[in-house]
């Protein structure tokens, strides 16, 4: 067997069942059908939908040519959060930067920081709406961002097109060779609950704005997404949190108010 045929076993073996595109909230049955043909060209099978238009619509079967199978057990979820609660690795896809679209990175270098990671891992690669992407509290629920490097004068591209390139990137880069076995990151259920609870806690003592919170939580949500937390490390930062909550009990008042 060739070794360019090695590479595709190896990739569709290793990563079929371990990533999924999601699509969140997609507004032509045309496209999810283009989506499927691209992943399954590239070895990909797992689709979840996030409020998807219909998707039983003869637009979807017609462009999904012969990924119909694809199509039909694609997985639709009311939320992203829903979408991704298994997923301990998931990436934002965005075109756009700004204050809380920071660390943006390439599909070259997704695909990098995939083979270091997905060994033990579940991973997701999220795209936004056809007119609008995704939004940032959207954003905010993913480990790492990525954009497609475009030209300036038109950098919107179609969505299956985008899904294709970086399909097409995790294709190409498996042909280094297997992935090799990684620590287990919470799963994005996990963090969210730790999120959660230290939203609320940053509330009771006063530290977040409760007109604003999700301000500086973005940040913190960024601060502990690169630091790639295990079970054992949310659990630990739940404990310090319910500690905080009990020492809390009797707070009088923001410092220096």
């Amino acid at each position: 067997m060739r070794s360019e045929e090695l590479a595709l076993e190896s990739f569709q073996e290793q990563i079929k069942d371990q990533i999924a595109i999601v699509l969140v909230e997609p507004q032509s049955p045309g496209n999810i059908g283009m989506v499927c043909r691209a992943m399954k060209n590239m070895g990909l099978s797992e689709l979840r939908l996030v409020n998807p238009c219909p998707i039983d619509h003869p637009e979807a079967y017609k462009f999904a040519v012969s990924a119909r199978d694809l199509l039909e057990r694609a997985v639709v979820f009311d939320t992203l959060a829903e979408a991704l609660a298994d997923s301990g690795i998931s990436v934002a896809t965005t075109r756009r930067h700004g204050k809380y679209r920071q660390e943006i990175f390439t599909p070259a270098e997704v695909v990098a920081k995939l083979r270091s990671n997905l060994g033990n891992n579940r991973a997701a690669l999220v795209f936004g709406r056809e007119d609008s992407g995704l939004t940032t509290d959207e954003l905010a629920l993913c480990r790492w961002h990525a954009t497609i490097p475009t030209g300036d004068d038109y950098g919107s591209l179609n969505l299956a097109q985008a899904v294709l390139i970086f399909c097409y990137e995790l294709r190409k880069g498996w042909e280094r060779g297997v992935v090799a076995q990684s620590r287990i990151i919470a799963d994005a259920a996990e963090t969210e609950t730790l999120y959660g609870h230290m939203e609320q806690t940053l509330l009771r003592i006063g530290f977040l704005n409760p007109q604003n919170p999700a301000h500086i939580m973005r940040s913190l949500r960024r601060i502990f997404a690169r630091a790639e937390l295990d079970e054992r490390e949310v659990a630990i930062l739940r404990g310090m949190l319910t500690q905080i909550d009990w020492a809390a009990t009797a707070f009088q008042g923001k410092k220096g108010s």
